[in-house]
C-alpha cells in the first residue's frame, strides 16, 4: 500500500492519511473504537459480526468530534467482501491490526509507528550517503 500525504497540509487523524475516501475513515475509525471497547481485541467472530453489522447497514451519529463530525444520524452501508479487502487487509499489511494464527484473535498493534520511524530512519540514511555517478547521453536513434 502507498501512503501520500502534504506535509503542509497534514490531516490530524490518521486514518485521513491511510484511507482514500471519507467512508473508508468512518469504517477504519469504528473498527479501531470496535476493538477498543473489546480492550483492544476481538475474535474472528466478532470481526465477522462486525463486517456483517456493516454489510446489513448501520446507523451511525451524533458525533461532534473527529475528522468527519456527523451532527444527525446517518445509515452506513459497507460491503462485507470490500469491508475486508480495502479496511481490514491493508491495516493488517500496514501493520494498524496484528492477527493472531493461533488464538484466532484481531489485535491493535503498534507495528505501524515503529516501521514508520524505521522509514525515517532509511531516509536519514539515504540522505548521508554520497551521489553516484550517472553518465547521461541522449539516446539517439
Amino acid at each position: 500500500m502507498v501512503i501520500l500525504f502534504d506535509q503542509y497540509n497534514m490531516p490530524e487523524n490518521i486514518f485521513e492519511i491511510v484511507f482514500a475516501t471519507e467512508q473508508q475513515v468512518i469504517v477504519a475509525k469504528m473498527l479501531i473504537d470496535e476493538m477498543k471497547k473489546a480492550g483492544g481485541e476481538i475474535g474472528k467472530t466478532e470481526m465477522s459480526m462486525f463486517a456483517t453489522a456493516l454489510h446489513d447497514g448501520t446507523k451511525i451519529g451524533g458525533q461532534t468530534e473527529g475528522p468527519f463530525p456527523i451532527k444527525k444520524e446517518i445509515t452506513i452501508s459497507y460491503n462485507k467482501r470490500q469491508f475486508y479487502d480495502r479496511i481490514l487487509t491493508p491495516m493488517k499489511t500496514m501493520g494498524l491490526i496484528d492477527y493472531d494464527l493461533y488464538k484466532k484473535t484481531y489485535r491493535i498493534s503498534d507495528k505501524f509507528s515503529k516501521n514508520m520511524m524505521k522509514v525515517g530512519l532509511m531516509w536519514s540514511q539515504e540522505r548521508t550517503k554520497p551521489p553516484k555517478d550517472y553518465q547521461l547521453r541522449p539516446i539517439r536513434k
